[in-house]
């Protein structure tokens, strides 16, 4: 008997199990303590290595996933064998009846946990044939386990790219967003640069026997209305991926090589519109502020998800969102001063997201490819 290698046997399959279960089972739970500590590990040694080299942290992702399957197995592996090896004689050759060695008892635990051995080596009691059922179990959940893992987070990876597109889409920045969804309609639904009205008694606008104004469409007198249907679509979106990111963690690695694919560049040009939506707009021409606060709680919930990356804060705050850009469109704006002390409020959120966007090896936005 050898109590030692029983003990460390031990200690290395239950940290991988509960790794592997808290992993790939707990929703809430992010990467496992190992897992978590893995997948830092490699990111960091990868942005070391590549530097700031999109192609080659494109990689980080894949590598990440293919080194916790490595870790998983050669734990497993590691943990069943030095088991056998507590035993006084747990396996012998059935060739020549001689206990098992290293090399047999690795060999024997491979073939176990993965087929139902090929009769080289064989239990010596009743106990150890238990363990043998138990090993062959663990590799079939394992197998099952990280198929549904990679499988789960490979289709997170493409909805995560289809958010970023959709959002880099309306705009490469957030005031280009804005800009996007503008339609120039007054708040009275005259429609920039449009022809105005005589209103009847019953209230509604006429022209020569139309109707025209802000009451031909439900819509008219919102200049965002455009903006509607995109705003509610990316918000249920964020909120998908936000939850997928709390599960997987590992997503927050996976490195785009173009900036209209990485949600690390979207999300901040998506809050920073938001943030010019609600506090650069004056209040009668801001779009809906159901929908715009709605988006708001999505990116919430997806700067929740930073701590279980180990992604933190910038040191100080992005560069402002250019309200001049704005005006050049002739859209309505606060002034310079009042938008300022609305942005000091929301400093450490934008901090936080600036942390996002370094963590990714991108520069704030826009970003040049």
């Amino acid at each position: 008997m050898q109590p030692l290698f029983l003990v460390v046997g031990i200690v290395l399959l239950i940290a991988v199990i509960i790794d592997l279960f808290w992993t790939t089972l707990w929703v809430d739970g992010g990467s496992g303590p190992l897992s978590g500590r893995l997948t830092t590990g490699v990111w960091r040694g990868l942005r070391f290595v590549a530097r700031e080299r999109s192609r080659a942290l494109s990689v980080a992702g894949p590598l990440i996933l293919a080194c916790t399957l490595v870790m998983w197995i050669g734990l497993l592996w590691l943990g069943w064998a030095f088991l056998f090896a507590g035993g006084s004689t747990a396996l012998v050759n059935t060739h020549t009846g001689d206990p098992a060695t290293w090399p047999g008892r690795l060999y024997y635990v491979a073939y176990t946990m993965f087929t139902s051995g090929n009769g080289d080596y064989t239990p010596t009691s009743a106990t150890w044939e238990l363990v043998s059922a138990a090993t062959t179990a663990t590799g079939m959940a394992f197998v099952t386990l990280a198929v549904s893992y990679v499988l789960s987070v490979l289709g997170a990876v493409s909805e995560k790219r289809s958010f970023a597109s959709d959002v880099t889409g309306l705009g490469d920045r957030s005031e280009s967003l804005v800009r996007t969804g503008w339609t120039g309609n007054s708040p009275d639904g005259s429609g920039r640069g449009g022809s105005t009205g005589s209103s009847g008694p019953t209230g509604a606008v006429t022209d020569g026997g139309s109707n025209t104004g802000a009451h031909s469409h439900p819509n008219a007198g919102d200049p965002f209305a455009g903006l509607d249907l995109p705003l509610e679509s990316l918000a249920t979106q964020l909120s998908l991926l936000a939850e997928q990111h709390k599960s997987y963690p590992i997503l927050h690695y996976y490195h785009s090589e173009q900036s209209a694919q990485a949600s690390a560049v979207a999300v901040p040009i998506l809050d920073e519109s938001l943030t010019l939506f609600r506090h650069g707009i004056p209040d009668e021409d801001q779009p809906n502020p159901t929908l715009v606060a709605d988006a708001r709680s999505s990116v919430d919930g997806y700067l929740e998800t930073l701590e279980t990356a180990f992604i933190e804060p910038a040191a100080q705050a992005p560069p402002a969102p250019e309200l001049d850009r704005l005006r050049e469109d002739d859209i309505p704006t606060v002034s310079d001063d009042e938008f300022e002390a609305a942005l000091e409020d929301h400093a450490e959120r934008r901090r936080r997201l600036l942390g996002v966007v370094r963590a990714d090896a991108w520069e704030w936005p826009p970003v040049d490819d």
